[in-house]
């Protein structure tokens, strides 16, 4: 219990959406408020003086993935929030689904020009098989856009869940007038491009005064009232009970990169947002405030640095105290490891850290002993559950152009797996190497980097797969089944066996033909 203090003092949250939403934008806005940046701004310039050199590294750019910009540490009104913002594109959301296992809390980000769209729906199905709580932020009120009550319900209808709007804008697009505060009774003016500050504000504790018909004109008035009626009339009240158990999300409309409604928000955030929780682990559920250390491993990345050969793992601290240079067990390979400079991460800067409490993000030094998943713990042997691999649904062989340097891309291919940037099959009772991703983008991101990393050139042909999926059931049956598809099952890098379906009309025939095995379109990671 002597860590409670420390415990309720943080806020572990990510940023999602669909890509151009806002997501980067809306991050560099909340560092500016929590005083981690001087101008917005910087986080972008830091990402262009990194990486200029080549177009591929333009992918980079807008994968966001500088580690300087993907785990943030601020603090805000005595609380320290733990942001981690994550790539929108379709081809790297394997990254994105596992960045939601180590969060408390979601804010999601709608542009009100396109609603919702698919990768947003996708990004909500992950934190529903969590109850993850979700905040929703709609962004670019300052483009005409859908009419909000429209946007409300496209939401409730399509992501399957209540929402509770908590501000409400005035006008949209070029006559858009501010956002009228429905949690505090008060309006914030719109003024494009300059600081939010106190003096925008107006308190307007009773809507029926007079002073509301003069402030705005006759129109804007009776608009604001009749729609503050409405919602008081169609929504519940807001109880932050709801939001916790991932039931109800409450909204807030404004405009990122005018820096606008982005206040209302990280106040509310920092009010209701839960502090750390519980986590569930495979012998008992760790309770956050136990004394003993536990953490798990959810994403690593390498040669951040070109110049060395790196690679630096991300723990998630669960329960107890991480402290630099302490040995800690690492349950998979049942040794004890210790580090000397595990690193913070602040805005731009690394800054190496003493110690470390629940919802804190920590950046480990890996010379190869980890991969995603692993758990670290006091001594005690148990392993978290809860972080998935997902089917991916592109498949192409790996083949080797040049045979002297077989080691190096069985070595690079091997390290790059590690990483969850793709997943690596090997044909059962063979050798074929068959690459899974999620999207096209990474296949060019792995042959570049193999090339560039390990000097290892490599072609691939694509597979007419459609799925992969995980088989468990009876010995007898599974062993039977492997017999008679014999090309189309693989084992995964755990040495789970796997089977490719061509289409999903072979899925279900397959299914219907062997009613006692199952198929998992996700796998834990530790079984």
């Amino acid at each position: 219990m002597k860590y409670d203090l420390e415990i309720d003092k943080r806020k572990t949250f990510a940023i999602i959406a669909h890509p151009d939403a806002g997501k980067t934008t809306l991050t560099e806005k909340f560092l500016l408020f929590g005083g981690a940046i001087q101008t917005a701004g910087a986080v972008k310039s830091n990402k262009i003086k990194k990486h200029t050199t080549s177009d591929f590294m333009e992918i980079e750019r807008q994968r966001g993935i500088s580690v300087a910009t993907s785990v943030m540490t601020f603090e805000y009104r005595d609380i320290l929030v733990n942001l981690l913002d994550t790539p929108g594109h379709k081809d790297f959301a394997e990254d994105t689904y596992r960045t939601l296992t180590a969060v408390d809390s979601v804010v999601l980000v709608i542009d009100c020009v396109k609603g919702v769209e698919e990768q947003t729906e996708r990004l909500m199905e992950v934190c529903r098989m969590r109850d993850t709580p979700v905040i929703i932020f709609v962004n670019k009120m300052d483009r005409d856009g859908k009419n909000p009550f429209d946007l409300l319900d496209e939401l409730e209808e399509k992501l399957n869940i209540r929402v509770r709007p908590l501000s409400w804008p005035i006008n949209g697009g070029t006559d858009f007038r501010g956002v009228y505060n429905l949690y505090e009774k008060s309006f914030v003016a719109f003024a494009p491009n300059r600081k939010a500050t106190d003096e925008d504000i107006v308190p307007l504790p009773d809507l029926r005064s007079n002073f509301v018909d003069e402030y705005f004109n006759e129109k804007d008035a009776s608009q604001l009232r009749n729609d503050v009626e409405l919602i008081e009339g169609v929504y519940d009240e807001f109880d932050k009970q709801p939001y916790l158990e991932g039931k109800l999300a409450p909204v807030f409309f404004g405009s990122a990169v005018n820096n606008f409604g982005v206040k209302d928000l990280l106040d509310a955030f920092v009010e209701i947002g839960p502090a750390p929780r519980n986590r569930p682990a495979n012998t008992r559920e760790i309770d956050v405030h136990e004394d003993k250390f536990s953490g798990f491993i959810f994403k690593i990345h390498a040669n951040l640095d070109p110049r060395h050969r790196d690679r630096i793992a991300f723990l998630r601290v669960c329960s107890g105290k991480f402290e630099r240079n302490k040995f800690f067990h690492h349950v998979r390979l049942n040794k004890d490891v210790r580090f000397a400079n595990p690193y913070s991460f602040l805005a731009r800067e690394k800054n190496i850290v003493d110690d470390a409490f629940p919802g804190d993000v920590v950046g480990l030094f890996d010379t190869g002993n980890f991969k995603i998943g692993d758990t670290l713990t006091e001594g005690e042997n148990f392993y978290f559950t809860g972080i998935p691999s997902f089917s991916p649904e592109l498949f192409k062989e790996l083949v080797n152009k040049d045979p002297l340097k077989t080691k190096q891309l069985e070595k690079g291919i091997n390290q790059l797996t590690d990483e969850g940037v793709a997943q690596l099959f090997t044909q059962h009772g063979g050798n074929r190497k068959i690459i899974g991703c999620v999207g096209d983008l990474q296949f060019e991101v792995i042959q570049y980097r193999l090339l560039q990393e390990y000097g290892a050139s490599c072609v691939f042909n694509s597979l007419p797969f459609f799925k992969a999926c995980w088989i468990t059931g009876p010995k007898d049956k599974v062993e039977e089944f492997i017999r008679f598809k014999q090309a189309n099952v693989v084992t995964d890098k755990d040495g789970h066996l796997v089977y490719l379906a061509q289409s999903e009309w072979y899925l279900n025939t397959e299914r219907a033909n062997n009613p006692d095995i199952e198929f998992h379109f996700t796998s834990e990671i530790h079984k």
